[in-house]
């Protein structure tokens, strides 16, 4: 009988445990959903305000912009007479790179210009979907939101993290 009265009392133990850890489990859970959604809810509100920071600065400058599906912002306002860019070959850009407040960051008169094999993904994937729309001689305003540019990080140097980035550049060649 003794021994009968332990089993039992263990088991209703157990039993007590099992449940604390299935309502530890569900909190935990809807903890992680409750935090997901937050996270969704603030990417939706620095997208939405990218946009219209992008927008503001199109309008203040006057510009007559396209848009591409990744979200990429293009014109180009000087049309060059030179060759198609094709992945593969090596573009030679001279460029400006500013901020949406109209702060430079980079630029080739002071870096030196820049080269990169098209379709190899070593520059912003922006910058590389805007070149494959260009030929050599053309001039072009380029706006990178944040993921087509440097993204969450920046570039551990000028430019900050989560930053819109505009280009003003040149196809100076292709090789």
């Amino acid at each position: 009988m003794r021994n009968s009265f332990i089993i039992l009392f263990l088991l209703i133990l157990a039993s007590c445990n099992s449940e604390n850890q299935g309502n530890r489990q569900a909190k935990n859970e809807h903890k992680q959903l409750n935090s997901e959604k937050a996270l969704e809810k603030a990417n939706r509100y620095l997208v939405r305000t990218e946009k219209e920071n992008i927008a503001n600065y199109i309008r203040r400058h006057g510009l007559d912009m396209k848009e591409t599906g990744s979200g990429l912002r293009y014109h180009i306002y000087e049309k060059g007479t030179g060759e198609k860019v094709v992945s593969g070959k090596t573009a030679v850009l001279n460029y400006t790179l500013r901020l949406l407040t109209g702060d430079v960051i980079y630029s080739s008169e002071k870096d030196g210009q820049k080269i990169f094999r098209v379709g190899r993904g070593n520059v912003e994937s922006g910058l590389e979907e805007a070149i494959l729309l260009m030929r050599v001689g053309d001039k072009a305003i380029l706006i990178l939101p944040a993921h087509l540019g440097y993204g969450l990080l920046g570039d551990s140097n000028k430019i900050p993290p989560k930053c819109t980035l505009v280009y003003d550049v040149e196809l100076a060649d292709l090789k």
